[in-house]
């Protein structure tokens, strides 16, 4: 399974969003810091879930590494926008 694949599935068990979006931009950012050459060390995630109702900015960030877990050890960039 990709890191993209692992993200989705791991969000979607926690969330259960209405929308969500993970898109790897990986090659955006080739040759730059925090490439380490696999491909999968760059991530733009857009969500939406009516769980998110009442957090704050950081709550919601919060909840979103919460459940990828071990999962941001292996990921360099994570741009995230939660709703």
């Amino acid at each position: 399974m990709s890191v993209a694949e692992e993200i989705e599935a791991r969000l979607r068990a926690a969330f259960a969003p209405e929308a969500l979006e993970v898109v790897n931009e990986s090659h955006r950012h080739a040759g730059h810091g925090g490439d380490d050459g696999s491909g999968e060390s760059h991530f733009a995630i857009r969500i939406r879930a009516a769980v998110f109702a009442g957090m704050s900015r950081i709550e919601r960030h919060r909840a979103v590494n919460r459940a990828l877990g071990d999962l941001t050890a292996r990921v360099h960039a994570l741009a995230l926008d939660i709703g």
